[in-house]
């Protein structure tokens, strides 16, 4: 992507910010202060100034969204201009782009308004009001997300205009010019670019984002960071195990896979190079552990809070079924630096550490600590005891900021760094409302064309009634939908597509937006498109697409996994899930599961107590596949003889194996 979604501001007291920086710092606080206004809970004995009227939040939030992106990235010019003349002209110009999708912003709100008070008709004005708006959001979001969301949501653009035009199933009605744009893409409460999946994201999201931010701005995120590399400074893996355990605590939280990887990958990156790995296994598995970050409870990088709007079922029953699968992906990757530091011959260190003193945790990052379980904690007891998800990240954030100013003498000295920090989740939240109102697009025209419902039938009829054949389908569907896309965008889209197709496969409705969900944050490490992998690649030093393949093979549980819980629902432990209620049935998939992570990854790593032949490797793959199959005369035999396989490997002694 062009931007970084996590775009900092110049803080260094060495360094002053300049005028782009004030205007971020100014627009990031508004868009914070008034969407904790918007979502704050009712407290007895506080005043509460929101919630507001979608007609006036949407188009306001979305409006200083553009302001903040533009601020930061340009619209008409985004490279250096050295003459100041000439900067000057791509300021006006860029005040003027946003001064007219500021002037579509307004309109929608005036004719939302006029709606409500009775009949009311579009004209050709609205539908041209309607694509400048939408023009200009697109440019906004190749500025800030680049090629591949502009790409997805202009061909959808273009889909809808000349559908007519389209062969087969792609063939449909033409739309009305003035109807088919303003109410369709702009004027719509429900869908389109101002829609109600914009009003998810305002309403119950904006809070987590902020709590990242301050999690981050408070030093907790660094205090995790040397933590796990202390707690792990004598394991074989080191500084590995260390990224796989802080990327999945703070990944959870911030959301962002590509953020999560500059923001730690900095510090363990090179640190896992300099313990014997490879590079490309160095960036691989700092981006498999950032993007399952996502995956991991009680955060869920916030979308677990749009899983729960979509599927009516409550967040806490959410991030209960994805514990499990998010506590084996995890385990995966602890195995896989396991296998890998003995395939290399990498030994543990116990008389020498390899931290700088840098780097060695304080007794304030000990207190830090506190910063993270305390706002975590109060996030699932606010949820018990009955607020909504997003009263409960206010409450988390309630209990941060004092929290950080007892227990941090960096903030006593220095309170105005949580002004920065909340600036700074302002900005971030604003590149995620610029890729949501695009995504909006192609809800709008998925909405009027009825093609998720072609493609369900498609796909019912290419797998021959096969779930696991139309799972196999929704699977490449999926990850090529989300290449190139940040998490949420790309779960959104997918599931937008992919949903009733799912649904006709007999899946309950929890079961198929996770594994929608699992793919949409696979394709974050799946070649050729891997941004979090890409990201990785520019630390280590190593080729973007080797690091993609290895991140691939280190994180392949991530694509074994929603296969596993959507023939095996009770992994995920609730009733919504429609699986089995007895705990002999979750016994048997997790012991099955556990022996198909080592048997897999040994075998993709060629090792196990020592070099495996290429035969071995092939039989434990072939057994693990058997492992995960429903029939029972099947399944078992395969796990008995996997756990044979590996027990004869380790009791077979070494010149005896070389001989046979």
């Amino acid at each position: 992507m062009n931007t970084s979604a996590t775009d900092s501001i110049a803080t260094d007291k060495n360094c002053r910010p300049g005028m782009r920086d004030i205007l971020c710092l100014a627009i990031g606080l508004a868009i914070a202060t008034l969407g904790l206004l918007n979502s704050m809970p009712a407290i007895p004995g506080l005043p509460r100034v929101g919630p507001f009227g979608y007609e006036f939040m949407h188009p306001v939030m979305l409006g200083l969204a553009a302001c903040a992106a533009v601020a930061r990235s340009g619209l008409a010019w985004n490279r250096p201009v050295r003459s100041p003349a000439l900067r000057v002209l791509v300021a006006v110009l860029d005040a003027a782009l946003v001064g007219a999708l500021l002037y579509t912003l307004a309109d929608y709100y005036q004719t939302m308004m006029q709606l409500k008070t009775g009949l009311f008709f579009f004209d050709p004005r609205h539908a041209w009001v309607a694509l400048i708006g939408v023009g200009l959001l697109l440019a906004i979001c190749y500025r800030v997300w680049g090629l591949a969301l502009t790409l997805v949501a202009g061909t959808a653009l273009l889909y809808f205009y000349t559908g007519q035009y389209w062969p087969g199933l792609f063939n449909m009605v033409p739309v009305d010019w003035v109807e088919g744009t303003a109410e369709s893409l702009w004027y719509n409460s429900s869908n389109g670019v101002l829609g109600s999946l914009l009003g998810i994201v305002i309403n119950t999201i904006l809070p987590f984002i902020l709590l990242g931010a301050l999690l981050e701005g408070t030093g907790a995120g660094g205090s995790m960071i040397r933590i796990s590399l202390h707690a792990f400074r004598y394991a074989r893996g080191g500084p590995a195990h260390a990224a796989i355990l802080s990327s999945g605590l703070f990944g959870s939280v911030s959301g962002s896979a590509v953020a999560n990887v500059v923001g730690t990958g900095v510090i363990t990156i090179p640190m896992i190079r300099q313990r014997g790995f490879s590079p490309a296994f160095s960036g691989g598995i700092e981006a498999t552990a950032s993007s399952g970050g996502q995956i991991m409870p009680p955060i869920m990088g916030a979308a677990a809070l749009v899983m729960a709007d979509f599927t009516g079922i409550s967040y806490l029953t959410i991030i209960v079924a994805a514990a499990v699968p998010a506590l084996l992906y995890y385990g995966s990757l602890f195995i896989a630096v396991i296998f890998e530091a003995r395939r290399l011959g990498i030994e543990a260190e116990p008389e020498v550490s390899e931290l700088d003193p840098a780097l060695m945790p304080t007794r304030q990052d000990w207190i830090n600590l506190i910063m993270v379980v305390v706002p975590l904690t109060v996030v699932v007891v606010s949820l018990l005891v009955g607020f909504s998800p997003a009263g409960s990240g206010i409450m988390a954030l309630a209990s941060l900021v004092p929290l950080s100013l007892v227990l941090n003498p960096a903030i006593r000295k220095a309170p105005w760094q949580l002004v920065l920090a909340l600036g700074r989740g302002g900005n971030s939240f604003a590149t995620l409302l610029i890729a949501v109102a695009i995504v909006g697009i192609v809800v709008a025209v998925l909405s009027s064309t009825g093609l998720p419902i072609k493609f369900a039938q498609l796909i019912s009829a290419s797998a021959s009634g096969s779930l696991f054949m139309s799972l196999l389908l929704a699977m490449f569907a999926a990850l090529v939908l989300g290449m190139g896309m940040p998490t949420l965008p790309a779960y959104l889209t997918i599931i937008l597509i992919m949903g009733p197709a799912m649904l006709r496969l007999g899946l309950e409705p929890l079961v198929a937006h996770m594994f929608v969900f699992y793919f949409g944050v696979a394709s974050a490490i799946t070649p050729p498109i891997a941004v979090a992998a890409f990201a990785a690649a520019s630390i280590s030093k190593a080729s973007p697409l080797k690091t993609s393949v290895e991140a691939t093979r280190i994180g392949l549980v991530i694509f074994i996994l929603p296969f596993a819980f959507a023939f095996y629902p009770e992994l995920l432990l609730v009733a919504e899930a429609g699986g089995s209620d007895r705990i002999i049935d979750l016994l048997s998939i997790l012991l099955r599961l556990v022996l198909t992570i080592v048997l897999i990854t040994t075998a993709l790593a060629g090792f196990d107590k020592r070099a495996l032949s290429r035969l071995n490797s092939a039989i434990r793959l072939a057994l693990a596949v058997a492992m995960l199959v429903t029939w029972p005369w099947l399944h078992w035999p395969a796990f008995a003889l996997g756990l044979a396989l590996i027990v004869s490997h380790y009791l077979t002694p070494v010149k005896k194996e070389a001989l046979a």
